[in-house]
Parts: C-alpha cells; structure tokens; sequence
C-alpha cells in the first residue's frame, strides 16, 4: 500500500483533465447549437452570407471541439456533443438544399456517419418549414422541388435498417421524417386544388363578364 498515495494522486489528476474538458466541451457544444440555429434562421429569411457566417463559426467550434476531445474520446461521443454536431450537420445540410446548392457528403463536413444521417432527418423538418412559408403565398414548383427533397432523405433513411446503438436512435428520426412526409405532400395537394379551383373561378368570372353586354342587348336570349 505505499504506493497508495502516488496511484490516487494519477488518478486526480486525471479525473481533473477530464473534468475541465468536459466543461470546455459543453461550453463549445453550446455555442455550436446557437451558432446552428442562428443560420438556419437566416437562411429561411434569405439572408445568405449571414447563414454562411454563422455556419464558419460553427465549423470552427466543431473542429476545436474535435481537437480538444481527442485524448477523450468517451466525451467526443458522449450524448451532448454529438448532438450539437449534430445541429450543425442540420444546417450545413439544410441551408444547402433551400439554396439548391450540392449536398454535402458527411466527409465535407467531418462528422460521423450516424451523426450525419441524424442531422439529414432532422433537416427533412426544415424543408418542411420552407414549404409552408411558401404555400402561405400559394402553391409553387419550388414548394414541390422540397417535397422531393424531403422524400429522397426518407427513402434514404428507411435503408438504414441498424440497431439503434450503431445509428445513434436514427429509427425515431425516421418515422418522424415520414410523418412530416406525409402531412407535408397533404398540404401541397390542398394548395395545389385550392389554386386550381381559384383560376376556375376567375375564368368563369371573366367570361361571363365578358357575355354580360351582349345579354343586355338581347334580353331574350
């Protein structure tokens, strides 16, 4: 037992460095989710070089946090701090598909495969979002070009078929993808007959618009 006291002293000092990185990294996952956010709220608003500032800062968090975690890799893929690269795969994804830009592949932006794909499903909500801000104004082909977009990432995800401690739970962010599928190509069936019905009208208005002097002129007919 005399070497009691040198092995604890290892081990606080151990147990030390692991406590200040852990608290780094949650300091540094909280500011990738902001950063996250803040563009994709500035890509729904068009506000592209403020959604590709916010996207650099969060890559940079992203690969300090990398960095910093190396040594400990069980605090690299604890819970929380692939959930916040997670956000940032999110919206590196979902600020390329609104602009119609490539998709970015998982190597692009150095994440891990199930992080990647969790981040895919979670952009399907985005687009989702997209859509309605523009059926608000009526139906649309780019509306449609979404829904594609959305349809192609579920097809993707259902092939995924892992246990969910190799995917990270990917198989609840699946049935999430599809049901925000499926009440999504609803709402664009809804707009796309609600306009139809509006031009209808308004041609039936405009032509019997246009026979009303003639039946002025000849009441009898």
């Amino acid at each position: 037992m005399d070497n009691l006291p040198e092995i604890t002293e290892r081990i606080h000092q151990a147990f030390e460095a692991r406590t200040r990185a852990r608290d780094q990294a949650l300091a540094q996952a909280r500011m990738i989710t902001r950063h996250s956010a803040h563009a994709i709220r500035a890509i729904h608003r068009s506000e592209h070089d403020a959604a590709m500032e916010q996207l650099a800062e969060s890559r940079k968090l992203v690969q300090n946090l990398q960095a910093d975690l190396a040594q400990f890799p069980e605090l690299l893929y604890a819970g929380y701090t692939q959930d916040a690269i997670k956000e940032f795969a999110e919206a590196s994804i979902t600020c390329a598909l609104i602009e119609a830009r490539p998709l970015p592949a998982p190597e692009d932006l150095g994440v891990e495969f199930a992080t990647y794909l969790n981040g895919l499903a979670e952009a399907g909500g985005e687009l989702r979002r997209r859509c309605l801000d523009i059926l608000r104004q009526g139906y649309s082909q780019e509306a449609e070009r979404l829904l594609g977009l959305m349809d192609d990432i579920y097809e993707t995800l259902v092939t995924m078929d892992y246990p969910d401690a190799v995917t990270n739970g990917l198989r609840r962010q699946t049935d999430v993808a599809r049901s925000l599928l499926e009440r999504t190509r609803g709402d664009l069936t809804i707009s796309m007959r609600e306009q139809h019905l509006e031009q209808v009208i308004r041609s039936a208005a405009e032509r019997l618009s246009g026979e009303s002097p003639e039946h002025e002129n000849n009441p009898g007919v």
